[in-house]
């Protein structure tokens, strides 16, 4: 065979393919054997004369049909996929549901949800709260907390937590001066079980009434919020005023008859304990008012009612502790 009949015969077996090209692209796919176009072409007269062909179809055979097909492993894995989303998905929006609930401004929280947020912050704070708390007062003041943080939330917790911090940073003021004397808080300022529900009961009482709806015993919600955050206005009042007269007041006198007495003596104030105390009360109506617990009308109230309430415990501390039958 010449060079020009190989040309010739290669020019004629490219316009063939070229043409079943154009075919595969512009028809259904065949379904039978016949209807494939190399059928009449190559297959029929391969298959006649009796020679091989790879693969073997029979006449009307069905052609194996690849389009369109996905593997069974692939569409497991695309349903294990949609479904990984979907768990992702539901534990996500359980995060949220937990995270809105425990961060409520109204209502109760959940006491496990208390308790565990409690748990965790406690373990964080750990270094800090051993140095105020004895081992008895860090396990009561996760209770309290835990009853706080379960009916007012985060807001009412962390005034706590401010009142706790606030008042033991005056407790150590001079505190070495005020040991010399006699007169410093005992266990080196830190606080027992009787501290911590001295300080807090009466917060906790107002807080569990507010939780119990928009208004209970006729006393509306913010009220009661109100009293919570007056109690605890009071409690650091009276520990500014007490820790700071102490340690900087030069004169003191009883509040029932001015007479000059010792610092620490029951019911003896002085100017620079007093002043103490209203700042104390404010610092922590003040802080309550920034978490928007009370209006501005309420940071007044309370540090009065604090003030006023101070100068009552001065008031009894005169006139009936330490009496006879009156020991505490």
């Amino acid at each position: 065979m010449t060079h020009a009949s190989k040309l010739i015969i290669a020019i004629a077996m490219c316009i063939q393919s070229k043409s079943h090209f154009c075919y595969a692209f512009s028809h259904s796919p065949p379904t039978t054997i016949q209807q494939h176009p190399l059928y009449y072409t190559s297959i029929r007269p391969r298959y006649a004369a009796g020679k091989a062909i790879l693969p073997r179809f029979r006449p009307n055979s069905k052609i194996p049909d690849r389009t369109n097909k996905v593997s069974h492993s692939a569409l497991q894995l695309n349903a294990i996929g949609r479904g990984g989303g979907d768990k992702l998905t539901t534990i996500d929006s359980s995060s949220q549901d937990i995270l809105a609930s425990l961060f409520a401004t109204e209502g109760l929280v959940p006491i496990w949800q208390a308790a565990g947020i409690n748990a965790a912050l406690f373990a964080v704070l750990s270094s800090k709260l051993s140095k105020m708390l004895t081992p008895e007062g860090f396990a009561h003041s996760f209770a309290l907390g835990t009853l706080l943080w379960e009916t007012l939330g985060w807001k009412g917790w962390t005034v706590c937590v401010a009142y706790l911090f606030f008042g033991q940073l005056v407790t150590k003021i001079r505190f070495e001066d005020k040991e010399k004397k006699g007169i410093a808080e005992a266990r080196g300022g830190r606080r027992g079980p009787e501290n911590v529900w001295g300080s807090a009961l009466t917060g906790l009482i107002c807080a569990a009434c507010s939780a119990q709806g928009a208004t209970f015993l006729g006393i509306e919600r913010d009220i009661f919020i109100l009293a919570y955050v007056s109690s605890l206005a009071t409690k650091l009042g009276d520990t500014f005023g007490s820790e700071i007269g102490k340690a900087y007041g030069k004169t003191t006198f009883l509040i029932t008859t001015f007479k000059k007495v010792p610092a620490g003596t029951e019911g003896a104030v002085s100017a620079e304990g007093t002043a103490a105390t209203v700042l104390g009360g404010a610092v922590l109506a003040s802080f309550a008012y920034a978490l928007k617990m009370i209006t501005l009308a309420g940071v007044f109230i309370a540090t009065v009612s604090a003030f006023i309430a101070c100068n009552c415990e001065s008031l009894i501390g005169a006139t009936i502790q330490e009496k006879k039958g009156f020991d505490w």
